[in-house]
């Protein structure tokens, strides 16, 4: 049902026209690659060609009893064809599939045109690539690409778009890092990181010091041995990350997924601190008549640190491990980490990416009860007379500013302004050892006996409050 038809091979135009019958029973399957171009055939090398799946629906809800159909594939940069105005991403390849299908423009099929374009392992500082169509410019508008009407579906050695109409379709990628960028950033990562794990030394030493020096209400003991061990995670995901760093791309495969799985191990428990200190700020602040919980400290160690072990077992034992390359667009490798392969990226989106968003919700949250808290105890004069009752409002902001925010712009590391964003993110948690360093000798640098920690006395009025409300 499929009549013959021929091929047109210029350079950076290669195009394939055939007749298909009405009466087709069976969907039609054309493959093409960037050298070779469209063909009937699988004439292409085995597990690189594309594939254009054409529904018999098509044809069959078309009027004339013979359809012409068009395939054409482009190399845009032979062409010099196909370029927007301040384009930011990066079509695959320089390859542009053209499809037409008689002499009507086609839109809004129920049963879509799926067209597969093939590649390897896609640059990972770019975003997850997205299929865009180009449709003729209309009266008094420039063309341009658009993502309307496709739905993509990436995988490991091609990406499948599903299509309701047709036009001229291309993989476009998100913009990357180039390599001076991801050089600079890499260093200024490695900088501080010495900084950091400096000052979480000493952030260490001052809490050890202060809990052991000082006679200090349990409720404080409590605090500094919740800020002990998030500054101790802190460190080790520092040291993991140098180790990784330094290690990275010299290692065994059996030592880079051990150097993986341990800096996945690090960066985990991190979050799960973090977590952990949003709880603590509101038990305090909300549940503040709370029962006596019996080793509560060290039940807390278990699961900050127990937890994230358990993610991790489940995670290596599924081969989540292994080397990971930062590529720049040209698929030239910037750097070698070991982490969790591309191959099980859904593994870094629920652990890593799905994890601390909702402890950034639940610390957000925790953040406006207890900043609307401290507001409304120091608006009737209940905290007036004793020093600085800022510095309730001080803990939830540091916690949550300091331990929360400047994780949450890696969410905002996509699009053209990527870099700066990047750069800002790197700075900011670099310094974040600095940061808590600071903000705890302000908090606990003993003063008065009251003030030894003054959320403490809030914590106590607030009690003496609902008391005597009930």
């Amino acid at each position: 049902l499929l009549q013959s038809g021929w091929h047109s091979r210029l350079a950076g135009l290669k195009t394939l026209l055939f007749n298909v019958s009405r009466a087709v029973t069976r969907d039609v399957l054309i493959t093409f690659s960037p050298k070779e171009g469209p063909s009937r055939l699988n004439s292409t090398e085995k597990g690189k060609a594309g594939k254009i799946h054409f529904p018999r629906e098509i044809f069959q809800s078309l009027g004339s009893q013979t359809v012409r159909v068009v395939v054409t594939v482009l190399n845009i940069q032979q062409l010099g064809m196909f370029k927007e105005v301040n384009q930011t991403g990066q079509v695959l390849d320089n390859t542009v599939v053209g499809i037409t299908v008689g002499e009507s423009s086609i839109s809004g099929l129920q049963e879509p045109v799926q067209i597969t374009f093939p590649h390897g392992e896609l640059p990972q500082v770019s975003a997850v690539p997205a299929l865009t169509a180009a449709p003729g410019p209309l009266a008094g508008q420039a063309g341009g690409w658009r993502s309307r009407g496709c739905v993509t579906q990436p995988g490991d050695k091609g990406t499948v778009c599903s299509c309701d109409h047709l036009t001229f379709f291309t993989l476009l990628l998100n913009p990357a890092l180039d390599g001076s960028t991801a050089r600079a950033l890499l260093a200024v990562a490695t900088a501080g990181c010495g900084v950091a794990m400096a000052f979480s030394i000493f952030t260490m030493a001052f809490c050890i010091f202060v809990r052991c020096r000082f006679r200090l209400e349990e409720t404080v003991r409590t605090n500094l041995g919740l800020h002990l061990n998030l500054v101790g995670s802190l460190l080790l995901l520092n040291l993991a990350f140098l180790l990784n760093t330094g290690l990275a791309g010299r290692a065994s495969p059996s030592t880079c997924r051990v150097l993986g799985g341990l800096t996945h191990y690090c960066l985990l428990c991190c979050f799960t601190w973090m977590a952990l200190e949003g709880c603590q700020l509101y038990l305090l602040f909300v549940k503040v008549l709370g029962t006596y919980i019996h080793h509560y400290l060290a039940k807390l160690c278990l699961l900050g640190w127990g937890f994230p072990a358990l993610v991790v077992g489940v995670a290596g034992a599924l081969g989540s491990y292994g080397e990971y390359s930062i590529q720049t667009m040209d698929h030239q490798a910037i750097a070698h980490l070991c982490w969790i392969t591309s191959k099980y990226l859904l593994v870094h989106y629920i652990t890593n990416c799905g994890y601390f968003g909702l402890i950034f919700l639940f610390n957000m949250a925790v953040f406006g009860v207890v900043t609307h808290k401290s507001c409304s105890l120091q608006g009737t004069g209940a905290v007036q007379g004793h020093r600085k009752p800022w510095k309730v409002a001080l803990v939830a902001a540091g916690l949550f500013c300091l331990l929360g925010a400047t994780w949450a712009l890696a969410f905002l590391t996509y699009g053209i302004s990527s870099a700066a964003v990047l750069y800002l993110f790197t700075i900011l948690n670099s310094l974040q050892g600095l940061f808590i360093f600071i903000w705890l000798v302000v908090l606990y640098y003993p003063k008065t006996k009251e003030s030894t920690g003054s959320l403490s006395y809030i914590i106590k009025h607030d009690k003496t409050t609902t008391a005597s409300q009930d």
